[in-house]
């Protein structure tokens, strides 16, 4: 495919609708106010970018760690409690980094209740008697971080593992491999990719997990040079660093499984029994489920629902109800909405694109990279230069809903791209030159055989999308219409002023909110997928 045609137009237009703002911050970055720039990286822009460096390497292993793991002993092995682990294991995905921030601090600081515990036990009476980790660290960011980033790579690798069809167990039992370093692992290679991506950008553009923690990041210092020493343009700049560490980190994997394949040339998707353990392996599967869902789910939702049961939480029923309400009306909407753009997007660009056409359809999820507050401010310079563009009043869209949903496909198309491309890379070319042979229009292959094959990546992305909407804050508080409260707003009325008692129960309310949709994907995508 060599020009544009009926299918990239309309493709390369949305895909710059989507970077214009993206453009804005690089425009603010180069043509503002450049004289902070060296005072910036001879003091605190190395330590900004080696923290961060540390903190996605640190999140994207542990990330790995659990959701890999936990994905294969699922999708392979029958052992106690797995019906119940398969669906629970995406539980932590519903709670905010922030939150569990909140309450891993509360649960483990010297005045919390470990500590105060662990001083009756032993008689200890100081801090100077004993050693205990601070949580408030970069070892404790990496983890609380990791135990709800996980759910990202353990959904799309075991949505992958489950489709493997058994003919592939069996060529590597004949030649004596090891199923999933040989099999499981290279043929999951985009879903696991794809998830990483996505950890790795949530990593780096956290802000409450690492102000909480005081880790100079780099997405700290966006906020620092902004607000602390009010330069939008500095802000701007830091901003674009993360940027190109996004693309670098997107374009090496890319440009590493170009030349592969990872579809399967037999349509036969027949996938293998469950296999039986041993007293050992069950106890071993046992602990590589639990670990994660613990420290992710579970402890930080104890100490909610003890603040609730203690009196502590602040609420007010029926403003609660409406809140939820529009909370979960405004995600479903802007979900539906990303995953039409995202399925668009990638089937244009995997089958009707250039190699020029593909790159700028890449570069439309890349606005993850960006901090949800500079992303905003992105977004309401380009709505003002539409207002000088074609002169008409934008200042009610600019505040309203429309200007809300595109926010939010921007930050998180990269999400549903994500979804999107490793279905796409498992589908077999021969299919659609099949149709194609047959005389079928593109329309109608994509009718026939693209969604069908990419409804459960269709779903897995539609859910991730949905609940990470329901919690976004910055671009929520900033372009969101006047009188419109989001969960995530009403929590950080609280929650910012170290008030996490008092606003427990509205964040238990956004993880109730994020398990129906949770559960109901894990499973259907065992109904469609694990197909025997």
């Amino acid at each position: 495919m060599s020009t544009w045609n009926i299918w990239s137009v309309p493709a390369g237009v949305l895909s710059l609708l989507i970077i214009a703002p993206v453009l804005a911050i690089f425009y603010s970055a180069i043509l503002g106010d450049t004289s902070l720039w060296p005072h910036l990286l001879s003091t605190v822009l190395p330590r900004y970018i080696f923290n961060t460096i540390v903190l996605m390497l640190g999140v994207g292993v542990l990330s790995l760690l659990f959701g890999v793991s936990s994905a294969w002993v699922i999708s392979r092995y029958n052992f106690p409690g797995r019906a119940i682990f398969e669906w629970a294991l995406l539980l932590p995905a519903a709670v905010p980094a922030y939150i569990i921030a909140y309450t891993y601090t509360d649960l483990l600081e010297y005045a919390g209740p470990v500590q105060n515990f662990l001083r009756e036990i032993f008689g200890w009476t100081s801090s100077k008697d004993y050693w205990f980790p601070n949580i408030r660290s970069m070892e404790g960011a990496i983890l609380v971080m990791s135990s709800v980033l996980y759910p990202y790579i353990y959904l799309l690798t075991r949505a992958s593992f489950i489709t493997l069809p058994i003919s592939f167990f069996q060529t590597s039992a004949i030649y004596g491999k090891q199923p999933f370093f040989s099999v499981a692992l290279p043929l999951a290679r985009p879903a696991i990719v794809a998830g990483l991506a996505l950890v790795l950008m949530e990593t780096i553009s956290d802000f409450g997990t690492v102000d909480y923690f005081a880790l100079e990041t780099l997405t700290l210092g966006v906020f620092n040079v902004w607000l602390g020493m009010n330069s939008l343009s500095g802000a701007a700049q830091i901003s674009s660093i993360l940027f190109f560490i996004v693309v670098l980190l997107l374009s090496l994997e890319f440009i590493a499984r170009r030349n592969q394949r990872f579809h399967e040339r037999h349509s036969r998707q027949i996938s293998p029994e469950l296999e039986e353990t041993t007293p050992i392996q069950k106890v071993t599967f046992l602990t590589i489920c639990i670990v994660p869902l613990m420290l992710g789910f579970v402890i930080p939702v104890f100490v909610l629902l003890n603040f609730v049961f203690k009196g502590y939480a602040v609420f007010n029923l029926s403003e609660v109800f409406q809140i939820t309400s529009a909370s979960l009306i405004i995600s479903l909407l802007a979900a539906f909405f990303i995953m039409l753009v995202s399925f668009f997007l990638i089937v244009v660009s995997t089958y009707k694109s250039n190699n020029f056409q593909k790159t700028f359809i890449f570069l439309a999820s890349c606005g993850y990279a960006f901090p949800g507050t500079i992303l905003a401010v992105g977004i309401v310079v380009f709505i003002g230069w539409l207002n000088d563009l074609i002169y008409f009043r934008m200042s009610y869209f600019a505040g309203g809903f429309i200007v809300l949903v595109f926010a939010y496909c921007i930050r998180f198309l990269a999400v549903g791209n994500g979804a999107m491309r490793s279905g796409i890379s498992r589908i077999n070319p021969n299919l659609i030159d099949a149709s194609r042979t047959m005389g079928r229009s593109f329309f109608t292959t994509i009718k026939r055989i693209i969604i069908p094959l990419t409804y459960t990546n269709l779903l897995v992305g539609g859910i991730l999308v949905f609940v990470d909407i329901l919690k976004e804050l910055p671009i929520t508080l900033l372009l969101r219409p006047f009188n419109f409260e989001t969960l995530a707003t009403y929590v950080y009325q609280y929650a910012s002023d170290e008030m996490l008692e008092e606003s427990s129960f509205a964040a238990l309310i956004i993880v109730i909110a994020g398990l129906g949709p949770v559960i109901y994907l894990s499973s259907t995508i065992k109904k469609l997928s694990f197909k025997k």
